[in-house]
């Protein structure tokens, strides 16, 4: 694989993969944490525009280049691949200018700010032939990815619904609204779990901040068969809540992310209703039994999937075209909820 400035990039074990990050903020630290334990990987510099952040750096890292202007990092040929982890506005020209200069893309999620913004990256990683992937973790926890095993299964039928709850008790951002931060995850979930796209999605919150910023919102998502998907996302709870449902024809999920030991639980049969006349009616709900999870962290899986694509040149599963996906609903979602609910179609190419 070539870089931009026509190098061949060297094999892998011939030398370390040289990857640097922009942002230490939230996120910053704990990427470069996961990717200081991979093999055969070397921080090779931390951008942040903030002095104390980058203060911070200077103590976890030691001896790890810092600036404070990206185009530092971008500009050093000995860089093979960046991480951003900065607010949302500033992930299109980060990525542009890290992808035009030879350099392989990880972006938090989400990928853009806007359909056109991410369409534009994957097409210059395409071009490039470089590897863009962004920030969707969950697809890399072990709960998730034992969920897509039995969903994919005969056992469990075709899915009914997708129930979601992902509230907040204490963080929440300044950058976008609770759509963006938090329903991000249960859209890039379903976009993985689900292999038939939405059709359309309906959306409607209301912002308690000056900002105008949606702190809490209710989203459907619509598709040709007879699933559907419900969302809700709260940054004013009492307490965190990440706990989801997932009925099939033949079994149902409970997941509960929040839950230190069994983050899944499987029903073995769908809910069967036992009527006692044409007005009244019982569920029948099987025992639950727990599976066995991969408890790797997902970050670090993420990271390794990050890696491997760069070396194998294969794409990774969070790959730029499911990041365009989810902007995609993101952005039909806003404009649903700006036009207090009504439907928006979606565009087949999104």
């Amino acid at each position: 694989m070539n870089g931009h400035d026509g190098r061949e990039r060297p094999p892998a074990g011939d030398r370390p993969l040289d990857v640097a990050a922009i942002g230490y903020g939230y996120w910053g630290p704990k990427l470069l944490r996961n990717l200081a334990a991979i093999p055969g990987c070397r921080i090779a510099g931390i951008c942040d525009t903030a002095p104390q952040q980058l203060a911070a750096a200077a103590g976890v890292h030691p001896g790890v280049a810092l600036t404070s202007t990206p185009a530092d990092l971008l500009r050093n040929p000995a860089v093979d691949a960046v991480l951003i982890s900065t607010p949302v506005a500033t992930h299109y020209e980060l990525a542009l200018e890290a992808l035009g200069a030879g350099k392989h893309v990880f972006v938090e999620k989400p990928l853009a700010a806007s359909t056109e913004e991410a369409r534009r990256l994957v097409a210059e990683a395409a071009q490039r032939g470089l590897v863009l992937m962004v920030g969707h973790v969950f697809l890399y926890a072990g709960a998730v990815r034992k969920a897509r095993e039995l969903i994919v299964s005969e056992r469990f039928g075709p899915i009914r619904y997708y129930d979601s709850a992902r509230l907040n008790s204490v963080l929440f951002r300044q950058d976008v609204g609770a759509l963006w931060d938090l329903a991000v995850h249960d859209l890039s979930i379903l976009d993985y779990l689900v292999d038939e796209r939405p059709r359309a999605v309906s959306a409607t919150g209301i912002s308690h901040r000056a900002d105008g910023l949606e702190s809490t919102a209710y989203l459907t998502v619509f598709y040709e068969s007879d699933l559907l998907a419900h969302i809700n996302v709260n940054w004013l709870a009492p307490e965190k809540v990440r706990r989801t449902l997932i009925g099939g024809a033949g079994q149902m999920i409970l997941y509960d992310d929040v839950e230190p030991i069994e983050k899944i639980r499987v029903f073995d049969q769908g809910i069967s209703y036992n009527g006692a006349g044409p007005g009244l009616g019982a569920m029948e709900v099987a025992p639950a039994w727990a599976p066995e999870l991969d408890g790797t962290e997902a970050l670090r899986r993420e990271l390794e999937d990050f890696v491997d694509a760069i070396v194998t040149g294969r794409a990774p599963r969070a790959d730029g075209a499911s990041g365009l996906r989810v902007v995609h609903l993101l952005e039909a979602a806003t404009r649903s909820l700006r036009d207090r609910g009504r439907p928006v179609e979606l565009r087949a190419d999104g």
